[in-house]
Order: structure tokens, then C-alpha cells, then sequence
């Protein structure tokens, strides 16, 4: 690579030039970041008889006119002339006027607008030893290639501006081969039939004549050489330093320091599995590891223990199937009817008897990209459906690493997962003592979840009765709800404990669960309080200053919620109070609405709405008229309202409702 830089820096240093050079590679393989972090600061940087070089980078991609060129070196060239946005640039790390800033650069230009009213220096517009002109994505461009290559041509041949060029030169043919197809079709059939060919019986296929005469009247690839030979002294491929490069990859994940250290220590992988995909695209490279970002983030916030072999696993797949996909090797079903890893598994199998295309294709796929990576889970049907349509399906995520876990390399888990997620009798008898040992020492340290502390009891309690494990039952009850105890200062409350304790798989005998089962409903209720007084003093706190934030988060959070049997009343009415008229209405008809969705939901926290409202009244009695004190009434007033559906609902009427309203 280095070699490469020094060939297109003797260019720039030459003391004549009436070539350009052109550096060819292919699609996303990294050109323009070889061109922005190896070769533009290096030519910035360089003095020759005196003058310092500037660079004028223009991407050709959607130019759809000579004129768009011309503009794109005016804004780049005149920029230089304003001092003020020359040093605005370097200041803030600029190197290239964005596309928006160029059109209102054009336009101020176009209007007469100067810069610090300054008039143009035209000695800039002739001096052009000091400057190289860039132009990148030339196959991209929406004029015709020989035109573009003309127009060059004038700065090159003319004005002997050192100029270089960037493209992929394979995708070029293919532009310059197949524009206007139908119509050359239609041309060539019709030469033929005048000159009575296609009706002449011979060896080559009618399919090739055609073919032969397009390309002998048509043939724009041979005027392209002939302006190339002419234009281009010089044509570097570009074969891309993949270890500079994959840095420079890496480098966007310095901010998650897991992440990173796990794409660090497989570094190997990721370049294996690039080059096992067959394309030197680096672009489809960044986004799968963007996808994998989330892959990561959301397999370690789920399952923090997974199995290193399954990450590195997953990392591979992602690349390998983006490849697979946006390379444009496969169609994007060829993974659709897979569900899942023992589908995949049994289509491996299957391959080596039927050979239809997606047997034959799959075996190809993970001989290529597993070849001498041994794994038991391969595919992740969950991974397959993100990347081909861009949706995370949770269902389908919580599906395959439910499998993982119950599957892969479960004897590296910790021994109350391996309970729970693992029938007991696939733990060998050697090492079932360790696990019980090491699950009661957690139990007793209160490190496990409270619910799944729950889910341990029973287990306990059916290996005493099978007589398994050699414990009395009430010690080991006494250790569970004093670790119950322990574990309620850092669990969180559990919403969905019917869904919880299906999980557990001990069927075989009645385990007497009630104790436990009441001490955990007790514990979980106060979590449950101490989880919304948290959450209601978060958003009441912020009337009345921070009203958008408050309008927001309780219209996401508490409409549903009995969040005002979680906040002190008096506290609530000095915040309501200092709050604007108009947010006292707002909050007025926000409580009406909702009560009027959530009526049975919100009926807990009807005690504390009948105290703020005695509290407003109190507040309001003997008050002088004011807009404030008739807000606050009507305020009461529709609390009043509220309340009184409680008063009326079918088979609910609360006593005390009744008594004191």
C-alpha cells in the first residue's frame, strides 16, 4: 500500500504532466477512504518550488450534466477564497463543504452575495500548478463516460492539472455494454436480416450473432480505450490493506467497551470471513457490523452469560449472510423456509442425497464460511430475518436463544441456570453435588433473582422428596426466604409471574409451594411500590418546570397506571399549583380522558384523588377571585366528576365513596 501512495505522490510531484492517473477498484472496497485518510493530507502537505498543493475532490455519482461538474469546481475553488470560511473549516475539522452548504454557496455566488465583501481574486481561477483535481465514482455518473472523460481531458491536456481519477473499471464495461440494450438489440437483428444472416444455418447460436454485431457498431468500450490511452498515463489497482482498514472499522465502537474488546480479540474471524464472502466489498463489511452491534447489545442485555463460541458464531453468520445477500449472490428467500438450527443441520445432511438448488447452495454456504470452525448452532433464524428485512423479531430472538441455552455448552453455565434451563438428569452425577452446593450458596447470598429463586425452591423441594439431595425441608425453606430477603434489595418486581413459573418443569409430585409463593407476593407487591413511588417521583417532579417532559412520559407510562397513589398529595398540589393556567387545564383534561380509558386500572389510586381534591378545596375557600383560583376549582371540580364513577360502577362501589361523597 505504501508503494501506491509513493507512485501517485511522484505523479503530483512531477515537474510536467499531460496525463492523468487513474486508481481502479471495486465497489466498496475502501477508494475514497484510501483518498481521504493516505492521499489528500499527504498532497496538502506537500511544498514544491514554493507553492503548497490543494485538492479538489468532486464525486461524479447522479451528475446528470457537463454544467454540474463545472459548478461543483466553482464551489470548491471559490471556497478557498473566503478567509473567514477557510477558517471556520479548520477549526472545526472540515475538509469538505457539505452538499446543502454547496447549494447555498451557489446560490449567494448566483445573487451577487461576496464573502466579507471581498472581491473575487482571479489570479486563484489561473494559477493551476498548485492545485490536483480528484474525480471519484465516474461509473456512477448519469452522462456518458466519453463525454466525462472528455471534459477531463481539457484540464489535463490543456491546463496540465494533476488529476486522478477513481473507479471501478469492470462495472464501467458493464455500463458502457448494456445501455440501450433493447434498442441495439432491435438494430442488430434488423442488420442482420438486411444482409440475410440470420436466416444462414451455422455453428454459432443466433443469440451470438446478435451479441457480435452489437458490439462491432456499437461499441463504446473500444472509444472508451482509445480516450483512456489517450487520458490515462497511469491505472493503479487498488487492492485494499485490510488490517488499516478494519481499524479503521473498529474505531466507531470505541464507546462500547464490550463490544469492542469481543471484535478486537476476533479480528481473525472477521477478515477470514470477509475474504471466504469472494468480494473485496467493505462497504456490506461497516453494516454488518452494525447489525451485529445490535445482534450483540441484544443477546448480552438478554442472556450477559452466553457462551463465547455462540457470539463468535453469531459473528460470523452476519457477515456471512450479508455478504450472501446484498453481494447479490443469492436471492433473498434462499434462507426463508429454514426456521431454525436443526433444519439447517438436517438440510446439511439431506445435500449429501438430493442435490436441488437450496440443498446444494446451503452446503456450499457453510462449507465455505464454517470450514474448519467447529460450532453445534450455525443458524439463527433470528439474525436471517434482520438482516434480509431489517426487523429485530423479538419472538423469533427469544426463541433461538431459548434454544441456545438449553443446547449449547451448558456445563459453562452457572449451576442455577443450568436448572433452570436444562432437565436436571443431563447434569452428570459427578458433577450434580457442585451445582447444588453452588446454587444454595447463591440462594443464601440473595444473588439471584427473586423469582428464579422461586423456581429453585421447587426444584429443592422435588430432590428432597426423590430423594436426591440429603436436606430437611424446613432448613432448606428457612435458607430460601431469608435469600428471598437478601435478594429483594436489588430485584425488581416481576409483572409477568404466572408466565415465570410455568417454566418450571417439575411435574412429578405436588410440591408444597405456599409459603414461599406468599412470601414472594408480599416481597413483589412492595417492589412493585417501590418501583412506581420511584417512577411517580421522577415525572411529578417535573411540573412545573419541565411540562413537555412530564405531558410525554406520563402519556407513555402512567395512563394505565394508579401512579397518584404513589405520590405524596400535598406535594402534588403545590406542584399543580405553580404550574400555568393553561397546564392546569391541560392536566385537568389529561385526568379526565384517562379516567374515563382506564377506569377500573387507575381505581387504587382514588383515595389520594379524593384527598387532593379536599386539599384544593381547603386551599380555594375565601381565596380572592382570581384566574388562578377558578383554574384550581375547576380542577376540583372535575376530580369530583372522576371520583364519582367510582361511586356508580357495576358491582364496585367503595363504601367509603359512598359515605363521604
Amino acid at each position: 500500500m505504501d508503494d501506491l501512495v509513493e507512485s501517485i505522490l511522484d505523479y503530483v510531484r512531477a515537474d510536467y504532466t499531460d496525463y492523468a492517473i487513474m486508481i481502479n477498484g471495486e465497489w466498496g472496497s475502501g477508494k475514497t477512504y484510501f483518498w481521504n485518510h493516505k492521499i489528500r493530507n499527504k498532497i496538502e502537505t506537500m511544498q514544491l518550488n514554493g507553492k503548497q498543493y490543494t485538492t479538489i475532490y468532486m464525486s461524479l455519482y447522479g451528475i446528470s450534466n457537463l454544467e454540474e461538474i463545472s459548478k461543483k469546481i466553482f464551489i470548491e475553488t471559490t471556497q478557498l477564497m473566503d478567509k473567514n470560511l477557510k477558517k471556520y473549516m479548520q477549526a472545526n475539522g472540515q475538509t469538505n463543504i457539505p452538499e446543502y452548504a454547496k447549494t447555498g454557496l451557489d446560490m449567494a455566488n448566483f445573487f451577487g452575495v461576496t464573502q466579507n465583501g471581498d472581491k473575487i481574486d482571479y489570479s486563484q481561477f489561473f494559477s493551476t500548478d498548485d492545485k490536483v483535481l480528484c474525480f471519484d465514482d465516474l461509473e456512477r455518473a448519469n452522462v456518458d463516460v466519453i463525454d466525462i472523460l472528455g471534459y477531463i481531458n481539457n484540464f489535463v491536456e490543456h491546463d496540465h492539472i494533476k488529476t486522478i481519477i477513481i473507479c471501478n473499471e469492470k462495472e464501467l464495461s458493464t455500463k458502457l455494454k448494456s445501455s440501450n440494450l433493447e434498442m441495439k438489440t432491435f438494430i442488430a437483428t434488423y442488420l442482420l436480416d438486411k444482409e440475410e444472416d440470420l436466416s444462414v444455418k451455422t455453428d454459432k447460436p443466433l443469440v451470438e450473432k446478435i451479441q457480435d454485431t452489437i458490439e462491432e457498431v456499437f461499441d463504446k468500450a473500444n472509444d472508451y480505450e482509445r480516450i483512456k490511452e489517450k487520458l490515462i498515463g497511469e491505472t493503479f489497482e487498488y487492492a485494499p490493506e485490510f488490517n488499516y482498514i478494519i481499524n479503521g472499522l473498529l474505531m466507531r465502537y470505541e464507546r462500547y467497551p464490550e463490544l469492542i474488546r469481543f471484535l478486537r480479540e476476533n479480528t481473525n474471524l472477521i477478515i477470514s470471513t470477509f475474504n471466504k464472502s469472494g468480494t473485496k466489498n467493505l462497504r456490506i463489511l461497516k453494516h454488518a457490523l452494525t447489525d451485529f452491534k445490535k445482534i450483540f447489545d441484544m443477546v448480552n442485555k438478554a442472556h450477559p452469560n452466553t457462551n463465547n463460541r455462540v457470539l463468535q458464531t453469531m459473528l460470523i453468520f452476519t457477515i456471512a449472510i450479508s455478504f450472501e445477500i446484498k453481494a447479490g449472490k443469492i436471492t433473498k428467500d434462499k434462507f426463508v423456509n429454514i426456521q431454525n438450527n436443526e433444519e439447517y443441520k438436517a438440510t446439511l445432511v439431506s445435500s449429501r442425497v438430493f442435490m436441488d438448488n437450496r440443498q446444494f447452495y446451503i452446503k456450499e454456504f457453510d462449507n465455505n464460511y464454517y470450514y474448519n470452525f467447529k460450532a453445534e448452532y450455525r443458524f439463527f433464524k433470528f439474525i436471517e430475518i434482520y438482516v434480509r428485512t431489517r426487523i429485530f423479531d423479538m419472538r423469533t430472538f427469544k426463541e433461538d436463544m431459548e434454544t441456545i441455552i438449553n443446547t449449547v455448552d451448558t456445563d459453562k453455565l452457572p449451576g442455577y441456570k443450568r436448572l433452570l434451563t436444562e432437565e436436571y438428569w443431563k447434569i452428570t452425577d459427578d458433577q450434580f453435588p457442585g451445582v447444588i452446593d453452588e446454587v444454595l450458596t447463591e440462594v443464601k447470598n440473595g444473588t439471584i433473582r427473586l423469582i428464579d429463586i422461586v423456581k429453585l425452591y421447587a426444584y429443592f423441594n422435588y430432590f428432597i422428596q426423590k430423594g436426591l439431595i440429603d436436606y430437611d425441608l424446613k432448613t432448606i425453606k428457612s435458607v430460601f426466604l431469608n435469600g428471598m430477603n437478601i435478594s429483594s434489595l436489588t430485584s425488581e418486581y416481576c409483572d409477568n409471574v404466572d408466565e415465570e413459573l410455568d417454566q418450571i418443569a417439575v411435574n412429578d409430585v405436588a410440591i408444597d409451594m405456599e409459603d414461599i409463593l406468599k412470601h414472594f407476593n408480599n416481597i413483589n407487591a412492595t417492589l412493585k411500590d417501590k418501583m412506581y413511588a420511584k417512577k411517580a417521583e421522577e415525572i411529578f417532579k417535573c411540573i412545573p418546570m419541565k411540562m413537555e417532559q412530564f405531558y410525554d412520559r406520563f402519556a407513555k407510562e402512567c395512563m394505565n397506571v394508579p401512579i397518584f397513589k404513589y405520590y405524596d398529595v400535598f406535594q402534588m398540589f403545590q406542584r399543580i399549583s405553580c404550574a400555568s393556567n393553561e397546564d392546569i387545564v391541560t392536566i385537568k383534561e389529561m385526568l379526565a380522558n384517562r379516567a374515563n380509558m382506564y377506569t377500573k386500572e387507575i381505581e387504587p389510586e382514588m383515595k389520594n384523588i379524593k384527598k387532593l381534591k379536599q386539599v384544593i378545596d381547603d386551599y380555594v375557600t375565601g381565596k380572592e377571585t382570581t384566574i388562578k383560583v377558578v383554574m384550581l376549582k375547576g380542577f376540583s371540580k372535575e376530580l369530583g366528576n372522576i371520583l364519582d364513577k367510582y361511586k356508580f360502577r357495576l358491582g364496585g362501589i367503595k363504601e367509603e365513596f359512598a359515605e363521604e361523597n
